[in-house]
């Protein structure tokens, strides 16, 4: 033998796969009851993980074990596809459709979160941006460390799962090959039992025992994207459309003249806060009580309900659907109108040469250039506004501060015309923990004292955890905010001040409820008669508590109506 092929032959013998090769089976010849015993178990959790993920549904309260209890119809076709199959061809297909079982899992569960946290599935179009706001609220809520845990360990497991269903099919693939003929058999009977099913329409737990699960989620996705990128064209024309768009500035909410006008946005201000049995009881109390409150100072308000264009998260798509008059309900169309000139109601007041205009954003705390989409002449982020105390987890400090900066800041300052102003208050922003309590409004300093307060308060991993502690420190949170703000105009608001304040978007489904609706309560308070006379033929509730079944529009409807109320004109411009 040639001295290179001896080399060859002996590195091949020494390769270490080729060493473990020999050492597996001198084991399974040694104990080969425990070999057959593990062989068996390997194939069942295989077959177990594939079949599983074909039938796996996309939401929380879907996980069930009467889910798991049907035929599905895509194992019966790669089953006989494969045995179709020699073996080269047969590993790379069984290899292929595993990997995009994986990846069909992985959005399953991504689907799972975002219908939990936002009401809605992930679109593979746009929300990955929105994977990396999850892990900022991460390090907000529990820290930094964490935040990357999450992070490293949820692409490890997705990878992770991807490569195990991948070896599974092939695993399957191959057992499939080594008893072609009884495979065979097992898939024609499957089939059969398959179409018959089908055809019957017999069903276990109220759910079809023949099942295209897989091939729905499939299907579901696909159209998500194709609908996706179709709506960006047709968004895209409609926002150039608007009622107001060539409004002449003078015909611009001109019954508002000499008024100051604020527009202030309660994070997670939903009907659920006035409705959910477990939530309802403080909140409902606060706004009693702070009615009261407001008209023994002469302030009167009358509330109603809006229906969001969002849910459980993404406050910026419900700010700029009710202030700018179309339905903002994913980050594409956020893009699409943000960087066009449709007349936001808050620039109308710009347009008019008539107010200053000042925005309040303690939860921004990087560039954000919609500032000028939203005709704010100046705004105040986390940065700005002299804040020295702790953050209560993603909250960058308590609204009462917030509000107190307002008034130091801009609103307090004597001026030459009126202003106009957009608040975001955030103390009511999952996870609820901790919240901030109400201090004297002359002790709030630069924020200090807040620091012992936020050391005694709830940790957020103890909340987050439980399904009642988040309800019930969310109605809290609630409280909080309702009575900051109208402790404020209280306390700072003149005769000419109208506040219209609204929640952005209704809390997580864990608080609000699997098939909560999305409305949110919205009040106008002043004490000028005449501002609420204009609003009379809304038929809104009395006071800043909406009844049940006081009237409920579209969050894109406000815009219009209010611009209207107030005298505006309209001035359309074309699409």
């Amino acid at each position: 033998m040639p001295v290179f092929t001896r080399l060859r032959a002996a590195r091949r013998r020494t390769r270490p796969h080729t060493r473990l090769r020999t050492r597996l089976r001198a084991a399974r010849e040694a104990h080969p009851v425990a070999a057959r015993a593990l062989r068996l178990t390997v194939h069942v959790l295989a077959a177990a993980l594939v079949v599983g993920a074909l039938l796996m549904p996309n939401t929380a309260p879907a996980l069930r074990p009467d889910r798991f209890t049907r035929i599905p119809a895509e194992a019966i076709i790669g089953a006989i596809l494969l045995l179709a199959l020699p073996r080269r061809p047969r590993t790379v297909v069984a290899a292929l459709c595993g990997a995009g079982i994986g990846v069909l899992t992985v959005l399953n569960l991504l689907d799972m979160g975002f219908t939990e946290y936002l009401g809605r599935g992930f679109n593979l179009v746009l929300d990955w941006g929105l994977l990396d706001d999850a892990q900022t609220y991460v390090a907000d809520a529990l820290g930094g460390t964490a935040a990357t845990a999450a992070a490293v360990g949820a692409v490890v497991l997705a990878l992770l799962l991807v490569a195990v269903t991948a070896l599974a099919a092939v695993r399957l693939g191959n057992l499939l090959a080594r008893h072609r003929t009884r495979s065979a058999r097992g898939a024609l009977i499957a089939g059969t039992a398959w179409v018959a099913c089908a055809a019957l329409g017999v069903q276990l737990a109220g759910l079809p025992v023949a099942s295209e699960r897989a091939a729905g989620a499939l299907k579901g996705q696909t159209r998500r994207v194709v609908e996706t990128l179709r709506d960006e064209a047709a968004f895209e024309k409609e926002s150039r459309a608007d009622t107001f768009g060539a409004t002449p500035p003078e015909q611009l909410v001109p019954d508002l003249r000499g008024k100051d006008v604020v527009f202030a946005f309660i994070e997670s201000y939903g009907r659920a806060a006035v409705e959910d049995p477990l939530v309802a009881p403080g909140v409902t109390r606060t706004l009693d009580t702070r009615t009261a409150a407001l008209a023994r100072a002469g302030f009167h308000a009358r509330s109603g309900w809006l229906t969001s264009a969002t849910y459980g998260g993404s406050s910026w798509l419900g700010h700029s659907t009710a202030l700018s008059g179309l339905w903002v309900d994913n980050q594409q169309r956020y893009r699409t109108v943000t960087a066009g000139d449709h007349l936001t109601l808050t620039r109308a007041f710009r347009e008019t040469g008539a107010w200053d205009t000042v925005g309040v954003m303690p939860g921004v705390q990087k560039a954000w250039p919609e500032a000028e989409w939203y005709g704010l002449d100046k705004v105040y982020d986390a940065f700005d506004l002299g804040y020295r105390g702790p953050k209560f987890s993603w909250s960058t400090m308590p609204d009462q501060y917030a509000l107190e900066a307002f008034e130091r800041l801009e609103h307090g300052r004597k001026r030459d015309r009126p202003l106009m102003s957009e608040v975001i208050l955030t103390s009511s922003h999952q996870p609820w923990a901790p919240i901030p309590e109400l201090v004297g409004w002359d002790e709030l300093g630069d924020g200090s004292v807040f620091d012992a307060i936020q050391r005694a308060g709830k940790k957020p991993a103890g909340v987050v955890a439980d399904g009642a502690a988040s309800k019930r420190e969310y109605g809290r949170s609630i409280t909080y905010s309702v009575t900051s703000l109208t402790q404020w105009l209280e306390r700072y608001g003149t005769d000419d001040t109208v506040l219209v304040f609204l929640g952005d978007h209704q809390p997580l489904a864990r608080v609000s409820g699997d098939r909560a609706s999305r409305d949110v309560p919205v009040s106008v308070v002043a004490k000028d008669p005449e501002v609420l006379e204009k609003i009379a033929d809304w038929d809104w509730t009395e006071g800043l508590r909406p009844a049940e079944d006081a009237p409920v529009w579209r969050m894109s409807d406000f815009r219009d109506r209010f611009l209207t109320a107030y005298g505006s004109t309209p001035h359309p411009t074309g699409g």
